[in-house]
């Protein structure tokens, strides 16, 4: 079986299981192939947590799923050392982050030194307890979730953190058929007494996910469309360039991070749809997703009404596609 065979069976696996939210899906494979981190926000409700659950479901991974709180501890993320009393030793026991796919529920309900520890496994891919640096494993994807409806008693994550997810994606209600696909869904898991998703028939195998990777790697970006990329993370920082009222807009532009997440999933989107190639479409299909936590608008675009992803439209919209 072809890599790209078990990335399409795994995703209609997720599909029939997340109905309605197909956008969400497709960010999850891309976070999947790019090797990134994905912060998803929306409602209660909307299927975020079973949408992990489903994926780790198809794919030979540990899934591992954290409620945050404001009470929640870094040792409850990291691990902590457990005293022997039978040699007088110590031994590290693993927390939570040292599984495969980590869901980390109402990320922003926990304060500043959980974060911090999450923080390091996101970017550093590996946990420090004390004097000893412990490695992650090679799959490792932490998919956070926010509830936009509720704001007290939670903790705005910080700038850094924010910049260490590869996208920042938002889901919404469902259609009336899809949710009427859902209540059929779940009346007959119910009418089978599954308490979550039956595992699919193949399993993807980790080494499958890492020749897919190298396969998205390898898909062809021509100079032109690559300064393109750039131009528009760039002009994320300069708009004014473009148009001054642009520049009145915006705080802080997007940070390298943005050029390169951008890159990955602008491959991997591509290669999802079959194509050896990116094209224009990739890029302005998955930018709002790169784009929108990385930058800051200013007070004036806040008074104005503006939101992150008007602004994102109207730098596409300048910026000559070659």
């Amino acid at each position: 079986m072809s890599q790209h065979t078990a990335i399409s069976q795994l995703r209609n696996y997720i599909s029939q299981q997340i109905i309605g939210q197909s956008n969400l899906v497709d960010r999850l494979i891309i976070a999947l192939l790019a090797d990134g981190h994905l912060l998803v926000e929306g409602a209660p409700g909307l299927a975020k947590t079973r949408a992990i659950k489903v994926l780790s479901e198809g794919v030979d991974a540990e899934f591992h799923r954290v409620q945050f709180t404001p009470d929640l501890l870094p040792a409850d993320l990291t691990g902590t050392e457990i005293y022997r009393p039978q040699d007088a030793s110590f031994q590290f026991q693993k927390g939570p982050l040292f599984h495969n796919l980590i869901l980390a529920d109402e990320i922003n309900r926990a304060p500043a030194k959980v974060q911090s520890a999450l923080l390091e496994a996101m970017a550093e891919r590996q946990i420090t307890v004390g004097s000893v640096t412990y490695p992650l494993p090679e799959l490792f994807l932490v998919m956070a979730t926010q509830n936009p409806l509720e704001q007290e008693g939670t903790y705005p994550l910080p700038e850094a953190q924010l910049d260490r997810f590869l996208m920042h994606i938002f889901v919404d209600y469902p259609s009336a058929e899809s949710e009427r696909d859902i209540l059929h869904l779940t009346r007959n898991e119910a009418r089978q007494g599954l308490s979550e998703p039956a595992r699919p028939d193949d399993i993807m195998l980790q080494k499958t996910l890492f020749d897919a990777r190298n396969e998205t790697l390898d898909i062809y970006m021509s100079d032109e469309l690559e300064n393109y990329l750039l131009q528009l993370v760039l002009a994320t920082r300069d708009p004014g360039k473009y148009d001054a009222k642009l520049a009145d807009w915006l705080e802080y532009g997007a940070s390298p991070r943005a050029s390169m997440a951008l890159d990955r999933c602008a491959r991997a989107h591509a290669w999802l749809a079959g194509r050896d190639f990116v094209g224009p479409e990739d890029i302005q299909a998955i930018a709002h997703d790169v784009l929108r936590h990385r930058i800051i608008l200013s007070f004036e675009a806040e008074a104005e009404g503006i939101s992150k992803d008007h602004f994102i439209n109207e730098l596409i919209a300048r910026i000559a596609v070659p």
